[in-house]
């Protein structure tokens, strides 16, 4: 029976203020974590949005481990409910309501691979009952919902992962093994893009011909979002609009920040600026297809001051080669997923002289006086660079970055531990910059945001 959406929301609603203010009576540190799974158990778990990324987490969690057992599966389209039981085995428990997942005592995990705007709403409820989660990103549709869902996993005790993998490959985590061993000196600029020239790639994905009413559960879909009439391209197509989705920022931009918050050890921006427009995918989306983004990180005590420059472009019919570029004063890493590239590069002691330079302006006897003084500062061996090394690194075939995520939750839920790689503080921090980002390009004003606190900064 199809539920009432406003008692649904209702109940789901009040169980998230619950949440929050429970949490904030009850501090982490004085919280036990829950009963710990036996080794000799499967950690069954239950995925909860079987779109594309769904089956692709699905997916992941059965190649991390033997250990594992998907046992359950929800979503609003009756087609993607049957495809599950054509796909994973006609015993795997479907449901369009998710509570009814979140009921059953047998589930110990489950993933949240809805439309961002249900992320803090599920999750939420899903370790009020007791439930392990890994929620894709970004953790949260809107930068106010952060805290709430912190609170409420500190508060469960529960193992929490956000579901950003390519921190688990191999190649991001060499990359932050030379950063943390100084080979490029100390950092000052970032630069990591995304580009695409493909309908799918910029979400258009396909519709199925029996998308209606009847087949989709449109009022719960709604949520928290206006309301309005059914819409299948909404529904299939829901990060193309600003009441589902987080655009570019949360689909690709999340991805850029969180490696780099990875490899740097950095808690965040503290200022946020944002330029772009809707230039090719004019179909009715209300979220820009090319978007950059300048965020300025202060100095910590782990790292120097330095600025990222994000960009994605929907639209580029050129070359495109995806990557990132941390760069320091003694050289740069640029790395992808699969592999990394190392290159050192020193400057010598001596600044130099001739050449392009006002030396050749002076008198004779000035010139003559001023090589004196040059060569009695500056002996020969400190006019010479140390050659560049170039340092190459390739991931090994067998590197699976998703899966490795997994593995990470599902080893942490063994053990009863919150350790993850990426925890909800982790995954908060990496989400608030970029919906600073969406909210810096909306706004045409620069965002003011505190890495330590995780607020914003009024000026």
């Amino acid at each position: 029976m199809k539920p009432n959406r406003r008692s649904f929301l209702k109940n789901v609603t009040a169980a998230s203020a619950l949440l929050a203010t429970e949490s904030i009576a009850k501090p982490f540190h004085i919280i036990k974590d829950l009963k710990k799974i036996s080794p000799n158990d499967k950690i069954r778990f239950a995925t909860i949005g079987m779109g594309i990324q769904g089956h692709s987490d699905t997916k992941a969690a059965l190649r991390s481990s033997q250990d594992v057992e998907f046992v359950a599966a929800a979503d609003l389209y009756d087609g993607r409910l049957t495809r599950v039981k054509e796909l994973y085995g006609k015993d795997i428990f479907t449901t369009r309501d998710y509570r009814q997942i979140l009921e059953r005592k047998d589930i110990d995990a489950v993933l949240v691979v809805t439309p961002d705007h249900w992320h803090d709403h599920i999750t939420k409820a899903a370790l009020q009952a007791g439930k392990n989660v890994y929620c894709e990103k970004p953790m949260v549709h809107h930068i106010n919902e952060g805290l709430s869902v912190i609170d409420a996993w500190k508060k469960s005790g529960k193992t929490m992962q956000v579901g950003s993998q390519r921190i688990s490959s191999a190649s991001f985590k060499e990359a932050k093994r030379l950063f943390q061993a100084g080979e490029i000196g100390e950092i000052n600029y970032v630069e990591s893009n995304n580009d695409r020239f493909n309908a799918i790639g910029a979400w258009n994905y396909s519709i199925p011909t029996d998308a209606s009413p009847s087949t989709v559960d449109w009022d719960t879909y709604l949520g928290d979002a206006p309301k309005r009439a059914f819409d299948a391209k909404r529904f299939f197509r829901w990060r193309n609009y600003q009441d589902y989705g987080t655009g570019v920022g949360g689909d690709l931009f999340v991805h850029l920040i969180t490696g780099v918050h990875f490899v740097t050890n950095s808690l965040g921006p503290e200022r946020v600026m944002s330029s772009g427009e809707l230039s090719y995918w004019k179909d009715g989306r209300d979220v820009p297809d090319v978007l950059v983004s300048i965020l300025d990180y202060p100095k910590t005590d782990i790292h120097a001051n330095f600025q990222m420059v994000l960009r994605v472009n929907f639209a580029n019919a050129g070359a495109i080669a995806n990557n990132t570029r941390i760069i320091g004063t003694e050289g740069q890493i640029e790395f992808t997923e699969n592999n990394l590239v190392l290159t050192k590069k020193k400057l010598p002691k001596a600044p130099g002289m001739g050449g392009y330079d006002s030396f050749n302006t002076f008198s004779e006897a000035q010139q003559k006086e001023f090589k004196k003084q040059y060569d009695a500062q500056y002996p020969d061996d400190t006019r010479r660079a140390e050659p560049v090394k170039e340092v190459k690194f390739e991931a090994p075939k067998e590197d699976d970055a998703h899966a490795n995520h997994f593995r990470d939750f599902f080893e942490n839920v063994k053990k009863g531990s919150v350790g993850t790689v990426e925890d909800p503080v982790f995954g908060f921090r990496a989400a608030a910059p970029v919906l600073a980002c969406n909210e810096s390009y909306f706004s045409k004003k620069i965002v003011h945001w505190d890495p330590v606190a995780m607020k914003m900064k009024k000026k």
